[in-house]
């Protein structure tokens, strides 16, 4: 999976556009950094700008947008609507494939310290690279804007967490911070009317809504709102009432794990002051936010939300309670919109969620699984959905061989050249034996009287992807690999210094082409694996297909091998030469073994 990071820094200028180029063009000179989006706001003076690559390119590019920022951008001339505090006012990290949370977390760190030393600028790290608990929030950190940061600053409650004490006039103050990818997504109704679409929005959002009672069907909002009383705390979610707000506490605690002060006071109420404000009842999903709309445009009310993390809200999640909620109000979901980017492994979940529904396996092909969760989630209701243009961290087959048809494949087999030879080859038959064994899988999944089998079948299948997909990798390795060898050979050797620097770079080039076919060897042991945890389960009538993927990938270890033992007579160091010849023996035996526990079950069945 390619190692993906977003990057999402907001700068103190929306009017100016050669101000902003002069940005973008210092990000984009970073090698590896893409510039997915550059949404400038004229009214607020502000400018979003959305970049994605690799975790160092991503670093890279955002500490010299920061940097140029500082050097384009007077603060003390700045006016806006939006609340600001910096020339970068505020610059998050977003994983989005490969990476986690916590390794956002230290790029958000390592960018702030060098915001901080090199370019003297007030940094304070906010949501999940928070030093402080009350640092989290965004609005916190930013209230009183930049016209009252020098004071801010001067008090040890605000004292940054890089950088100095003193503002810097011109650039400002940066909030730097790591943060779960925001995914704006839309929910399409059948009716015009918005009066619907608020109604399943309240109820889906974290916010929630004022608790009502009495005539609150099919709209909530008809009941009579619900206030606290002296005496009376009345839970928002259940018909329980507490005689004070410390018991209504302890209740609410005990019966959703949350913490009802925080969530109050989340509300702009002070929990200590409740006496004739409104009661307010939970929202569905916590990381939702939403309101209803009306699109003309589409002709139709819209459910419009930003989830705010994807891995407690997931979309599929989100998508289903819209659905149940308006089929008990006599409306439908006629489908969704996704605005701008979306993950590959939300769409991943919802296609796994949407085909477990269905009783198939979520074993399959990346195309056939977005295919899925496009088509589940509606997601071309309003316009086109181009999987290329919207999804982010999308796994993919870059390899130039991997991409070519079966006849253009074999015939570069053919041709009068080294590669791509038996390596390529040997990854190709693992790979098409392991697709044998994940295929017997998913048509198992779904048939009937493997009821008691669907997990370590749907486990089987999906394992077999992964697999499958290392193998395909290899077909290109495997050429990359002898190709160092090559370049190696026709390094000059006209004095003594040259034929060592070549001899060394043969020997790191033959060590790099056996490590690549071990490896193959190494996944078809795991192919082999596979078809027998699936001929303990298969049906007589599929035991031809599994026996033909065990003696594909059978083949594929063994032809891997000979490319291993080949490389291996080239190479001096006797230490590495014992230790991969001891490792591709015992591997060896495994496929050997494994191969024939296959075929004394498919022979059983002949």
């Amino acid at each position: 999976m390619e190692r993906l990071v977003e990057c999402v820094p907001n700068f103190s200028e929306g009017q100016n556009e050669a101000v902003i180029k002069e940005i973008t063009d210092a990000i984009q000179a970073v090698e590896g950094v893409e510039l997915l989006d550059t949404d400038m706001g004229g009214d607020t003076n502000r400018t979003v700008v959305t970049i994605i690559g690799s975790p160092k390119a991503v670093a890279e590019g955002a500490f010299q947008g920061i940097k140029k920022a500082s050097e384009v951008i007077d603060m003390r001339k700045h006016t806006g609507a939006h609340p600001r505090m910096g020339a970068t006012d505020v610059c998050p990290f977003v994983p989005v494939s490969g990476v986690d949370m916590d390794e956002c977390v230290e790029i958000s760190k390592q960018v702030a310290e060098r915001v901080g030393s090199e370019l003297g600028i007030s940094v304070f790290l906010y949501e999940n690279s928070a030093t402080k608990k009350e640092r989290r929030n965004l609005a916190t950190i930013r209230s009183g804007e930049y016209e009252g940061m020098a004071e801010k600053l001067t008090s040890d409650e605000w004292r940054p967490d890089y950088g100095p004490q003193e503002l810097n006039e011109s650039a400002g103050v940066t909030a730097i911070g790591a943060r779960e990818f925001l995914i704006a997504y839309n929910i399409n109704l059948n009716t015009t009317d918005r009066t619907y679409a608020n109604e399943v929005a309240y109820e889906i959002r974290e916010r929630g809504r004022w608790k009502r009672e009495g005539n609150i069907e099919p709209f909530y909002y008809k009941g009579d709102i619900v206030n606290f009383e002296e005496g009376k705390y009345p839970d928002g979610n259940s018909d329980f009432v507490a005689s004070s707000f410390e018991e209504l506490e302890e209740y609410y605690k005990k019966n959703s794990g949350k913490d009802l002060r925080a969530r109050y006071k989340s509300l702009g109420m002070d929990p200590d002051n409740l006496i004739g404000k409104p009661v307010y009842k939970d929202g569905r999903f916590t990381h939702v936010k939403g309101i209803g709309w009306v699109i003309p445009e589409y002709s139709r009310a819209q459910i419009s939300m930003n989830l705010t993390n994807f891995n407690i809200a997931a979309i599929h999640d989100v998508y289903d309670a819209a659905v149940e909620e308006c089929n008990k109000r006599g409306i439908a979901v006629t489908g969704s919109e996704i605005v701008g980017l979306v993950p590959y492994e939300a769409l991943r979940r919802a296609a796994e969620h949407y085909l477990k529904k269905m009783g198939k396996s979520p074993g399959m092909p990346v195309p056939d699984l977005l295919e899925t969760a496009i088509q589940s989630l509606g997601l071309r209701d309003v316009g086109d959905f181009n999987p290329e243009d919207k999804v982010l961290g999308m796994p993919k087959q870059d390899g130039e061989l991997v991409n070519r048809v079966t006849y253009d494949f074999v015939d570069e087999v053919s041709r009068d050249t080294a590669a791509p030879g038996g390596g390529s080859v040997a990854a190709l038959a693992g790979a098409l034996g392991v697709s044998l064994g994940t295929m017997v899988a998913n048509l198992s999944a779904s048939k009937a009287g493997f009821e008691g089998h669907h997990e370590e079948l749907n486990r089987i299948a999906t394992n077999g992807q992964k697999i499958k997909d290392s193998l395909v990798k290899g077909v290109d390795e495997d050429t990359s690999a002898f190709d160092k060898v090559i370049d190696a050979m026709r390094m000059p050797k006209d004095s003594d210094a040259d034929k060592e620097a070549r001899s060394k770079a043969m020997q790191e080039g033959y060590k790099i082409a056996t490590n690549v076919p071990l490896d193959t060897v190494r996944s078809c042991r795991d192919a082999l694996k596979l078809c027998a945890d699936i001929s303990e389960i298969m049906a007589d009538e599929m035991a031809s297909d599994v026996g033909s993927g065990s003696l594909m990938a059978y083949a594929g270890a063994k032809a891997a091998a000979y490319n291993v033992r080949i490389n291996l007579k080239s190479i001096e160091d006797g230490q590495y030469c014992e230790d991969t010849n001891s490792k591709l023996t015992e591997l060896l035996t495994e496929c050997e073994n494994l191969n024939n526990t296959v075929s004394e079950k498919v022979s059983g069945t002949l």
